[in-house]
């Protein structure tokens, strides 16, 4: 008996109504960012913008990315805020009043969060102090050391190009008189061939093993959507000033993380003992040590952050890493990671940092008052959790 094809338009629908969950956040954004389009009178896609956006979300970014960890483990930290404000500031005296060369600075800032991760993670795996109490202190210390540590100055103005262009600068191009950066249509290029062919890989070993998948018409419609969309922001950025460093970094970042999760024995374990923390250690993982790297991640991640948000403003204040952790956690949660823990992607919180900060950026071309944007915030941080635990449910 020969069974029925699906049409496209149903099979759309079924797939979506399987994976609301996970399409929701990408559902989201293209609204937000379409609603300000219209709302802009055309700004919101402008290539000067859409650069600022990258500059404003790759600091959130790259905290969203730890933060998934830790809370795919059941912990938090809300420490990194001025974690991150505090080793800017620290980056920033280094350079300035000290004379140390930026690279090393940076370099020495990475180390310090490593030491403050170590310092953290010790508390909370080893003598056993909750993740909320340890890092709720950690808040409160590390605030009082950034406030201590530019008492004397206050806002340290930062001059070394090379630091700066770490937030502010974009990659070389080579010398033409197109008008466009080449080098940023030929990264679209590489990322269109990139993202081709690695689905075309997975869909063929999904195939090989006997997994559901879409319909060759649809998988083919997704890929054209997906290059699409990767050729017209390179288009965009192409016809300013490329791609921006921040991006660059961030994209890095995520690539390493993304290969840890999926492919080696260390994102297995997370994923394991954020599931079941007791089956885990009794299947012979060290919960203690995955945990403290978690934290340890979380810290230099963290001082990443704060070195790229100390460039983008060039100067550290003593304001710096005010409610960072906010957004951070957000951009997880947003992003699908489990208030239950044991699931969550640095994929996805990469894209919940961009509604995030869309949502910023859009209402700050609007001129919306700072307490509304904190309370539309709050509304779209709620609903994202309430999504979240009825999905789980049904």
């Amino acid at each position: 008996m020969k069974t029925k094809k699906r049409s496209i338009g149903s099979e759309i629908v079924q797939l979506l109504k399987g994976n609301i969950k996970s399409y929701m956040m990408y559902i989201a954004l293209v609204v937000i960012m379409l609603v300000f389009q219209f709302w802009s009178g055309g700004k919101f896609f402008k290539p000067s913008n859409i650069t600022n956006l990258f500059n404003q979300a790759a600091y959130v970014a790259v905290l969203a990315i730890g933060m998934t960890l830790i809370l795919i483990l059941k912990h938090i930290d809300l420490s990194v805020g001025y974690v991150a404000g505090f080793t800017g500031a620290v980056a920033a005296i280094l350079m300035q009043t000290y004379g140390v060369n930026q690279w090393l600075a940076i370099a020495i800032v990475i180390l310090i969060g490593f030491v403050i991760g170590l310092y953290q993670g010790t508390l909370v795996t080893r003598v056993g102090v909750p993740a909320f109490v340890t890092t709720l202190a950690g808040m409160f210390i590390f605030r009082g050391l950034l406030s201590l540590i530019l008492a004397k100055t206050g806002t340290i103005v930062v001059s070394q190009k090379g630091f700066l262009s770490l937030c502010q600068g974009f990659i070389p191009d080579i010398p033409n008189n197109t008008g466009f950066h080449l080098v940023t249509l030929l990264i679209g290029v590489i990322a269109v061939a990139l993202v081709v062919f690695s689905q075309v890989k997975s869909r063929r070993h999904k195939q090989r093993y006997e997994f559901k998948v879409v319909s060759a018409p649809l998988f083919i419609a997704g890929l054209v959507a997906v290059s699409a969309i990767i050729m017209v922001l390179c288009v965009v950025l192409a016809s300013d000033k490329g791609i921006p460093w921040s991006a660059v970094i961030v994209g890095v970042i995520l690539a390493i993380y993304t290969f840890m999760m999926n492919k080696t024995k260390l994102g297995r374990y997370i994923y394991g003992i954020g599931g079941n923390d007791q089956a885990a250690e009794l299947s012979g993982v060290n919960v203690k040590l995955v945990t403290q790297f978690a934290f340890c991640s979380m810290s230099v991640l963290a001082a990443i952050s704060g070195i790229l948000y100390t460039s983008r403003l060039s100067s550290a204040t003593p304001t710096a890493g005010n409610a960072f952790e906010m957004d951070a956690i957000a951009s997880s949660y947003i992003g699908g990671t489990a208030v239950s823990g044991g699931v969550g992607k640095v994929t996805n919180a990469i894209i919940g940092t961009f509604v995030i900060m869309s949502l910023t950026n859009g209402m700050n071309l609007m001129s919306v008052n700072i307490s509304y944007q904190y309370i539309v915030k709050g509304l779209i941080f709620i609903a994202a959790v309430a999504f979240d635990v009825l999905a789980r449910k049904k």
